[in-house]
Formats: C-alpha cells, sequence, structure tokens
C-alpha cells in the first residue's frame, strides 16, 4: 500500500510530505513514475514530496496516514532505513 503523512516537513521555502510503501521499494518507485515525482526525491526509504502534490497523489491512491504511523508501518515491512550516525 502506499502511504503518505501530512505536509509538516520545511525545507527550501517549502513544506514536505513522505511518500512510502509497506510493500516494496517497487511499488514506491512505480507509484512514483505514474505520478511523475522524479527519482532524486528518493531518500533511502521515501519520497519527498511539495505540500501541493499532497491532494493529487491522494487522488492517486496513496493513503493519508500520520507520520508515526508512516513509519511504524515501514518499519513493520522492513523498509525503513535510517541514517547512520556519523563516524568519528
Amino acid at each position: 500500500m502506499i502511504l503518505i503523512d501530512p505536509p509538516a516537513w520545511p525545507a527550501w521555502n517549502r513544506v514536505w510530505s513522505h511518500l512510502v510503501s509497506d510493500e516494496s521499494y517497487e511499488e514506491l518507485h512505480a507509484f512514483a513514475k505514474a505520478a511523475g515525482i522524479p527519482s532524486r526525491g528518493f531518500d533511502r526509504d521515501h519520497y519527498d514530496v511539495p505540500s501541493d502534490r499532497y491532494d493529487d497523489l491522494i487522488a492517486a491512491g496513496a493513503v493519508p496516514v500520520s507520520s508515526r504511523e508512516l513509519v511504524r508501518r515501514i518499519t513493520a515491512a522492513g523498509l525503513r532505513h535510517r541514517k547512520r550516525p556519523p563516524t568519528e
């Protein structure tokens, strides 16, 4: 299932959502490609999408969930990739 959290993450003078799959990266990449999301938006386990795309992505089939639920679902699916801590 494709999931999207509410736009809440500020960066580059915009507010962003995260788009993920709780099934596979293949599903996520296929959905993103069909929705016209550039591959440069992919970051480890999600696509960053600007708030102006939120409603369009829901209309295309993404299921809105809270940020907490999104992380819970991709973690349970084994698809969560956290940033590595900096090495000294």
